[in-house]
């Protein structure tokens, strides 16, 4: 092999590794566009299946209403959602983000039931993490180093992992992924924060793998972007609009034995 023929193998792979570099982003502030984020009533189906052709389960509604407000005097954004199982309301949040950045300001939750895949589980919970005032209060009571016991603990390191962080909030991913800016082959690499629960702050990567078709009302063809995320255990394909940025469309598999699905109303009621 001679000299030029090594040169010229080396300018390739640096070129290749600069274009796979160039192919990854790392969120931050300057890569979000919160303008897309449309205000209003937003309403997702969500069930499970077994198989891919077996009945649909544990059918939920997820009802997500999104204004643009001023709280602590600066512009922000408020979503609210409610989670609907069977006859009742499960589950409500009311998360604060700042209007430019989305980092979060304040995340309140209230669980009436919890569900693990094996059984299920009857509580009621209150969460409140207050970013501003640097505050975690579960169950009227506010946390601390002090706390041993092991759940409430959990909660406590959780917040603690975010402080002086930029992050995302993962409870919000339905308006987080609106955000990014989106183009064939690009990996997302974004800080993620679910507030009051024992998950840590994490980077995730989401790639965009490709685009499809969803049809629509009246046979409209809708352009997507199909953006995935997998690690053990767990497949997820969100199906995200071209035009619109909303995601209209989860796809998700767990342990290879369960199916999650959300799919976005095409009216709100």
């Amino acid at each position: 092999m001679t000299k030029q023929t090594i040169l010229l193998l080396l300018i390739v792979s640096y070129s290749t590794v600069c274009a796979q570099k160039s192919d990854t982003v790392r969120i931050s502030p300057q890569q979000i566009n919160s303008q897309v984020l449309r205000e209003g009533t937003h309403r997702y189906l969500v069930y499970f299946k077994t198989k891919k052709d077996a009945p649909r389960t544990q059918t939920q509604f997820w009802t997500r209403k999104l204004a643009r407000v001023d709280y602590n005097s600066k512009p922000c954004i408020v979503i609210t959602q409610e989670w609907e199982d069977k006859d009742s309301i499960m589950h409500v949040v009311k998360s604060i983000s700042d209007a430019k950045t989305m980092q979060p300001l304040y995340h309140k939750t209230w669980w009436k039931t919890q569900r693990s895949r094996t059984a299920t589980t009857k509580t009621v919970s209150e969460t409140i993490v207050d970013f501003l005032n640097k505050t975690v209060e579960y169950n009227g009571k506010m946390l601390s180093e002090a706390d041993t016991a092991q759940q409430v603990k959990r909660i406590w390191e959780g917040y603690k992992s975010s402080i002086d962080k930029y992050f995302l909030n993962w409870h919000l991913d339905l308006e987080t992924f609106p955000l990014l800016p989106y183009k064939e082959g690009v990996s997302f690499v974004i800080p993620f924060y679910d507030p009051g629960t024992a998950s840590l702050f994490q980077k995730v990567t989401y790639t965009v793998t490709g685009s499809a078709q969803l049809k629509g009302y009246n046979d409209q063809k809708i352009d997507c972007w199909l953006l995935a995320h997998e690690d053990k255990g767990n497949k997820e394909v969100f199906w995200i609009s071209k035009k619109t940025k909303e995601v209209l469309k989860l796809e998700q598999e767990i342990n290879g034995s369960l199916y999650r699905y959300k799919i976005k109303l095409g009216f709100s009621m």
